[in-house]
């Protein structure tokens, strides 16, 4: 299979998933006069095409969710729709409204961070100004736009993959990464553009030997304040390890095909050559060691440069509270004290929970007995009226039953060391109980009496 054919398969997968995506998200889309009705052009007032506006809009939006982009072309656009040469008349008509509700942002509008100062400043102006946005435009001109809702998830998502690899308050990396992380040049520019406009990143760039481009990102709520001469150290740094990795990668590639031209060679008998091979992979191992031992220094270095940071945040955090303790005229003494007869509290409340729930679960065991010893006493009494001394007896039972429960809990409360007054109240708590419990069997014996 050539080249073409490989893109052209590729190309009819991806349409096949984008066709089953539109199938899911609209159920009827395969309606052929609901198909008629979303494909003719706006015609009439605004509140009578509107729905079909917002209809496409969202679509559109969630088609370029679905496929991880924020940057579309007019002409892009219309492919998506595109079935068997029938493309919507509106959807000319939904990007340029899209465009003036400012939903859509010309890519021209966005500054290059890389520029001077004076230039995005007057980027910005005009932009403010308006004069980017032409008013009587019928149409939009076949170029890049970006989705400024789609555009802000992907920046949070590039902060959110440098948060789960630093564990710092900003790291520092350099411009490759970030195209990676991006999804490409232009999508670089309009992420880091925006990062910029809230303060969250910041554009490097240091000429020491090489030329090397890198940004510096917020991974905290707060704005960054400004770069040092450490982060653009940082950037080489981290530019070195970029090109020591490469090297590594051309050592090992380089080793691999000595390796297998030295087979090759052995098994035609060619021995001359295979020796030569030989060598070639002696120098390529030996340049391999060297290249892992400088990169492992580096590394070294940004492991102490990361953990110096590190401990600067942590002491900054204690400078702060040593100094509102200080504002407040606490002593240390005073909340080590409190510190401790808090964790004594939580402690004896999670003894006192323990105990409680098991009472309570010996509660319920009884009353659950208590309502037996009440069923065969009803039986008892419809057979032999007369017969009360029984219940009594089992009235008695139960009270001492109660009273023993009563006691138990007492003399861990005791043991606790809870106060005599608490102690005094729990027991006339459970006393209650087997009182009122005495009062309805008494009651009901007056009855079947």
């Amino acid at each position: 299979m050539g080249k073409n054919q490989q893109m052209e398969s590729v190309k009819g997968e991806e349409e096949s998933r984008l066709i089953e995506y539109l199938r899911k998200e609209v159920p009827d889309w395969d309606d052929e006069v609901k198909l008629i009705a979303r494909y003719k052009a706006f015609s009439g007032q605004r509140s009578d095409w509107e729905p079909l506006y917002i209809f496409w809009r969202d679509l559109i939006l969630k088609v370029a969710r679905h496929l991880h982009i924020f940057i579309i072309r007019p002409s892009q656009v219309k492919i998506w729709f595109d079935r068997g040469g029938l493309v919507p008349l509106c959807l000319e008509q939904v990007l340029l409204e899209m465009y003036t509700a400012g939903e859509l942002l010309q890519n021209v509008g966005v500054t290059d961070p890389a520029s001077g100062w004076v230039s995005q400043i007057l980027q910005k102006v005009v932009n403010l100004g308006g004069l980017l946005r032409p008013p009587t435009q019928e149409k939009l001109a076949e170029d890049y736009y970006i989705i400024p809702v789609l555009l802000k998830e992907k920046a949070l998502q590039v902060v959110q993959a440098l948060s789960e690899s630093h564990w710092t308050a900003s790291c520092v990396i350099t411009w490759r990464m970030f195209e990676e992380l991006s999804g490409g040049f232009k999508e670089a520019h309009a992420v880091l553009n925006h990062l910029s406009e809230c303060g969250k990143a910041k554009y490097l760039v240091t000429n020491k030997k090489d030329l090397m481009e890198g940004v510096k990102v917020s991974l905290s709520a707060r704005a960054l304040s400004g770069t040092t001469s450490l982060d653009f150290d940082v950037l080489h740094l981290i530019g070195t390890v970029e090109k020591l990795e490469h090297q590594l990668n051309v050592i090992d590639q380089r080793w691999k095909r000595s390796r297998e031209s030295a087979l090759a060679s052995l098994k035609l008998g060619n021995k001359q050559v295979a020796l030569r091979c030989s060598r070639e992979m002696k120098l390529a191992s030996l340049s391999r060691e060297k290249c892992t031992a400088l990169l492992n220094r580096v590394e070294e270095v940004l492991a102490v440069i990361s953990d110096a940071e590190a401990s600067k945040e942590v002491s900054e955090a204690i400078r702060i509270g040593t100094q509102a303790i200080k504002e407040n005229g606490i002593d240390y003494d005073e909340v080590e004290l409190c510190l401790q007869e808090l964790n004594e509290c939580v402690e004896s409340q999670k003894q006192i929970d323990e105990l409680l729930g098991s009472n309570a679960a010996d509660a319920e065991i009884d009353d659950e007995d208590i309502e037996d010893e009440l069923k065969k006493l009803e039986l008892n009494f419809a057979e032999v009226p007369t017969q009360t001394s029984t219940s009594h007896s089992a009235v008695d039972a139960l009270v001492a039953g109660a009273e023993e429960t009563t006691d138990a809990l007492s003399d861990s409360l005791a043991n606790l060391h809870i106060s005599h007054h608490a102690r005094k109240d729990l027991e006339a708590e459970h006393a209650a109980e087997p009182m009122g419990v005495l009062s309805n069997d008494v009651n009901r014996e007056a009855a079947l009496a």
